[in-house]
């Protein structure tokens, strides 16, 4: 077992916290010290059992099913328990585990969550969001991030493929994609000039789409008392996915949802949508010349 990280958000921790105190329960239930525990499980101190209790190590479904062995938990309430210990590990994933099979599956991992949802909101202030971009675009990104992550697999190809097919998604009539992106992302450009004219392109003729509403903040907006948040997205109102310069975070507390769905609302105020949305991508685009 390895010693957790400090959480990027109370979610993380919060959900580690819940699993750790439902395993203390079940060992005080049954009436076992810590040191009894210790000795069935074969470990040579107690001091295991109080950092996992404690929340303070990462708990695999392994150490899930030897607590329910040892404290002779019900068949059920182990399967609930493992289901608890699947949610958590899926909370928070580094990139270094979300591409340890290769850019693609990761790409593949996503896509029954876009198929089955009826409210996408999305808020970027770094890239064009992966629904909107380019082949050309993708391409560049899914290279540059499997250099700067250390993937060895090299399926950039498939994976580029894997995403532009997930984007037929946008004609599903019965669902609503809604981006939200700072002005300056139109002006980034990490990539080739001709990549981004033809990514600018792209956003105007997309835009254009029933089931697709783009709106951007001008970087002259009066945003007192409201600066740019983190990059996240909201599905319906259940999930918020946060992506942070290490990994994934996933945030399912509704209190917490709840929090990224208000500074939503006031992002998505501040935006301008249609023609001054439009002017403001035709402006970027003059400015690659």
């Amino acid at each position: 077992m390895l010693t957790m990280p400090a959480s990027p958000s109370s979610s993380a921790q919060a959900a580690r916290k819940r699993l750790a105190d439902k395993l203390r329960e079940l060992r005080v239930e049954r009436g076992i010290s810590g040191v009894e525990f210790s000795r069935q499980a074969g470990w040579s101190g107690s001091s295991m059992v109080s950092l996992v209790e404690k929340g303070r190590r990462t708990i695999s479904p392994d150490h899930v099913r030897l607590w329910c062995r040892i404290c002779e938990a019900s068949p059920r309430r182990t399967e609930e328990l493992l289901a608890e210990q699947a949610a958590v590990a899926g909370t928070w994933v580094t990139y270094q585990q979300l591409n340890r099979g290769g850019l693609r599956k990761a790409q593949e991992s996503v896509r029954d969550l876009y198929e089955g949802l009826s409210l996408y909101r999305s808020y970027q202030t770094k890239v064009i969001p992966g629904l909107l971009q380019t082949e050309a675009y993708t391409t560049a990104a899914l290279t540059m991030i499997r250099r700067e992550q250390g993937v060895e697999v090299d399926d950039v190809a498939d994976a580029v493929a894997e995403r532009m097919d997930r984007q037929n998604v946008l004609r599903r009539p019965d669902a609503r994609w809604v981006f939200v992106f700072e002005e300056a992302v139109l002006r980034y450009r990490p990539f080739a000039a001709e990549v981004h004219a033809a990514q600018l392109r792209h956003l105007l003729a997309v835009m254009r789409r029933p089931t697709v509403s783009v709106g951007v903040i001008p970087m002259d907006a009066d945003r007192r008392n409201m600066s740019p948040d983190e990059s996240f997205n909201i599905t319906d109102t259940r999930l918020v996915s946060v992506e942070l310069v290490s990994g994934f975070l996933s945030v399912t507390d509704p209190a917490e949802v709840a929090m990224y769905s208000a500074a939503w609302e006031r992002l998505f105020a501040l935006a301008v949508h249609g023609d001054r949305a439009a002017s403001l991508i035709r402006a970027a685009q003059a400015s690659l010349s």
